[in-house]
């Protein structure tokens, strides 16, 4: 089952919370041979093999919806997750020992053989809470309320712990695959950012998204993601802008990280890029930080003229504060 997002929640009878955990979405199944699946069925098991004992604790026949997280210093780590899908055997052991993943229920499919998918939200938690009571670490449970004011206040104190933002749910619902029935209700900030390059479009005769970039406190210039939402009509044009302000360099400083980096997540294409002059601000809007820069595509929101370069800072960027997982799942 999936959500679509929506920046102001649904309110009034029926809806119920959840945090949105920041890692892998998994179908965990008991039973002889467990599983460990992504939402689009691949196997993750071998990935994880320290939660091999934690899947033996489920009944046969129960499946568990929830997620895989990495915990550290008392905050889901989502690069670090992402670190332990590995190619290599041996890297895949080490990385189990060093940071080892845990798992957040917060739906339930199947157990003990009967399928769930058809009843009510309310009895699946209900079953769900009875199931959990009897496992053990690393299983956690996730917290839900049927209080918006609590929502509210979840919304904005469990970002520290990692959560970005809320799933809302309706309390008779059924469990209906592959539907996008949930909303989820995320962060949204706004950042002014300048233009250090671009990428062109594979059509090869417009902009395919603008790279952007912040100054810190010594003037470094710091790659901090892209932005490619535009109209067929401006990709055109703006290429043409940026042409004519390509340099030979734009991001760069001392430890400062530049577009094009390789790694196994890498497609090739991250390469290829151009760099401009840094003058050019834009305003964008993010949802998460992971790294130190925008972990997803930002959105566009205007173009800022007014705005000169060198006060686009990275210290425009709010770090969330809260309380930390283990409260969070106690």
């Amino acid at each position: 089952m999936k959500a679509r997002v929506r920046e102001t929640p649904p309110q009034g009878e029926g809806w119920v919370y959840e945090p949105k955990w920041d890692g892998f979405r998994v179908v965990a199944w008991g039973g002889a041979e467990p599983k460990l699946e992504s939402r689009n069925r691949k196997p993750l098991l071998r990935y994880f093999p320290e939660l091999v004992p934690a899947l033996d604790q489920l009944p046969a026949g129960t499946v568990v919806d929830g997620e895989v997280v990495v915990v550290i210093d008392d905050v889901t780590q989502f690069d670090k997750l992402q670190s332990r899908i590995h190619p290599a055997a041996s890297r895949i052991e080490l990385l189990s020992r060093e940071i080892p993943a845990e798992l957040v229920a917060f739906d339930l499919l199947a157990v003990d053989g009967q399928d769930l998918r058809g009843a009510p939200w309310t009895e699946r938690r209900a079953q769900l809470e009875r199931l959990l009571a009897d496992l053990e670490f690393p299983w956690h449970l996730s917290p839900v309320t049927s209080d918006f004011a609590e929502a509210e206040r979840w919304f904005v104190e469990y970002e520290g712990a990692g959560c970005d933002g809320i799933i809302c749910k309706l309390d008779d619902g059924a469990y209906v695959e592959d539907k996008r029935v949930w909303i989820k209700w995320k962060h949204r900030r706004d950042c002014d950012c300048v233009v250090g390059g671009y990428r062109v479009h594979k059509d090869g005769d417009k902009i395919g998204s603008i790279l952007l970039g912040l100054f810190d406190d010594d003037g470094n210039f710091h790659f901090m993601g892209h932005c490619s939402g535009f109209s067929n009509h401006d990709r055109v044009e703006l290429l043409r802008r940026f042409e004519e302000i390509r340099s030979e360099e734009s991001f760069g400083g001392d430890a400062v990280r530049v577009p094009g980096t390789q790694s196994r997540w890498s497609t090739g294409r991250e390469t290829d890029w151009t760099p401009v002059s840094p003058g050019v601000v834009v305003q964008i809007s993010y949802d998460q930080l992971e790294g130190g820069r925008f972990r997803h595509a930002t959105r566009f929101e205007r173009w800022r003229p007014d705005k000169p370069a060198d006060e686009c800072t990275l210290d425009q960027l709010e770090r969330p504060v809260g309380v930390g997982f283990d409260e969070v799942v106690s």
